[in-house]
This record gives C-alpha cells, sequence and structure tokens, in this order.
C-alpha cells in the first residue's frame, strides 16, 4: 500500500502504485497512464480489468510532498456487463445531501444512490472489490 513521506518524489508515488496493481491476484490487466505535472504532483488515470470481466476506472490528482494529498480521485467499479457497482470520488457536487464526509462520498449502484464515504486508498478499493465479488 503506498505510503507518504516528506518529500516524496512522484515518480516514487507512481511505482508504488504500478507495483500494487502488478502484484494484486485478481488484476487481469491494466492500461494505465502516469502524468507528472511538477516534483511532488502527478495525475494518473487508467482502467484495471478483473478476471471476471469487470473494470476499474481510476483518476487520481495527486500531491506527495507531505504524505499523499489526493487532490481530486475517481475509482468507478463497473460490472462485467458494464453496470456501475460503486464509484468513490471528492467532486463537490453533492453538498446539499449534508454528507459529513462531503465532498467524500460514495455511489452505491446507481447515480442516485449517495452515501458517506471516507477517502479509499487504491489499495483500499481493490480490497473490497476482492472482497464483494468474491475473486480469489
Amino acid at each position: 500500500m503506498p505510503t507518504g513521506g516528506s518529500g516524496l518524489s512522484i515518480e516514487s508515488y507512481f511505482q508504488q502504485i504500478a507495483a500494487l496493481i502488478e502484484a494484486s491476484p485478481i488484476i487481469q490487466s491494466s492500461n494505465m497512464t502516469y502524468d507528472k505535472r511538477a516534483r511532488h504532483e502527478g495525475f494518473i488515470r487508467g482502467e484495471l480489468y478483473f478476471v471476471d470481466g469487470s473494470t476499474l476506472h481510476l483518476r487520481e490528482y495527486v500531491d506527495v510532498e507531505d504524505g499523499i494529498d489526493r487532490f481530486t480521485y475517481v475509482y468507478q467499479y463497473m460490472d462485467a456487463q458494464h453496470a456501475l457497482v460503486f464509484r468513490y470520488d471528492n467532486t463537490g457536487h453533492h453538498k446539499k445531501l449534508n454528507l459529513p464526509t462531503h465532498p467524500h462520498h460514495k455511489h452505491m449502484g446507481s447515480e442516485d444512490v449517495v452515501v458517506a464515504s471516507s477517502a479509499p486508498s487504491l489499495a483500499d478499493v481493490l480490497n473490497e472489490i476482492m472482497m464483494m465479488a468474491d475473486l480469489l
């Protein structure tokens, strides 16, 4: 699991994410892009394809200078029929719901079902997928 520290380079964070993906027994293949924006900032985008045909679409804009600060993130998990299973994100469009974790939230099976959520890491999301999809 990626961990932050003072002065972590964005390349090191990218390597941690790539190693996490490579080590996962439930990921069949991936299509990832790593874009360095500054010494400690970068953008990650891509898709992870699982052994059961499901897919995780993800995006992170992250600063790793003092820990791991994800300015924006989206982790959208789709089943093999391309239906939404869940999506974590931190866009501010659900302020009216008065969620205690705003802007962090989770869509559960539908765009209309929005619940409070902490900000998960990619490792957290992969663990959730492994548990719910019973992929091992």
